[in-house]
């Protein structure tokens, strides 16, 4: 299982946030290329990484700081959300360096829009699934939608996407723990691995998931917790790697 660090950009710095809320940032430093480097030295075998200001703006705006981790970092699958919502935006990241890209609201709102992605871009699409009780949110976790989680992320795995990101957005940025319950229902739903996200905050949440990982878990992501000191990320990463599920 894959322990993969995030880096959340907003006007070029490294932030977190606390539930996708803009203004409830936290800077943790302005200049992402040094803190990737941070996470490679420690071990991560593949970044997270998501433009903030893009998926508010629906565009790329910190495009620029991926393509300096990319370049810095060629051997290193990087995955990148935030404001992608054309092909045209996949291609340059893609072409940059970028392995993986994550479609998210506009995976929600024109479903086919990830169909066509998959056809041109095939084992290079994710999409990411931001759900509250069971829901998903779409716009920058700005509104809840009708769509069940399980029934949208099968869909999806019929388009052919590689894999599914699973955020709890009531546990993101929260220090509160995973929501192993979920993810687990939602990798037991489908073929494809799922790559949970939110609430990771220490060595148990890691415990946590590496028991369930031969359910289809391939990769935890986690935030706030490493740059706050409550997982030692070298250390959760070497037991991530003795976990199933890849």
């Amino acid at each position: 299982m894959l322990l993969i660090p995030a880096i959340d950009l907003k006007d070029g710095k490294c932030v977190r946030l606390r539930q996708g809320k803009m203004e409830d940032e936290t800077i943790f430093s302005d200049d992402p290329v040094s803190v990737a480097a941070r996470w490679v030295e420690a071990g991560a075998r593949r970044l997270h990484i998501v433009d903030l200001n893009g998926a508010f703006a629906g565009k790329p705006v910190n495009a620029e700081v991926v393509h300096a981790i990319a370049s810095a970092y060629p051997d290193l699958p990087i995955q990148i959300g935030g404001g992608i919502r054309d092909e045209e935006t996949v291609e340059a990241y893609l072409d940059a360096g970028v392995q993986y890209v994550i479609i998210g609201t506009k995976a929600v709102n024109a479903p086919h829009f990830v169909n066509d992605l998959c056809l041109e871009f095939p084992g290079h699409i994710i999409v990411g699934l931001d759900a509250k009780d069971g829901k998903v949110a779409i716009d920058g976790w700005s509104k809840l939608s009708r769509h069940d989680v399980i029934d949208l992320a099968q869909h999806f795995e019929q388009d052919g996407v590689s894999a599914i990101v699973y955020t709890d957005i009531g546990r993101d940025g929260m220090m509160s723990g995973v929501n192993v319950e979920a993810t687990v229902k939602l990798a037991q739903s489908m073929a494809i691995p799922v790559i949970a996200s939110g609430g990771i905050t220490n060595m148990d949440d890691i415990r946590a998931l590496c028991d369930v990982a031969d359910e289809g878990i391939m990769g935890a992501i986690t935030g706030r917790a490493i740059y706050e000191g409550s997982l030692d990320f070298a250390e959760g990463a070497a037991l991530a790697d003795t976990c199933g599920g890849e």
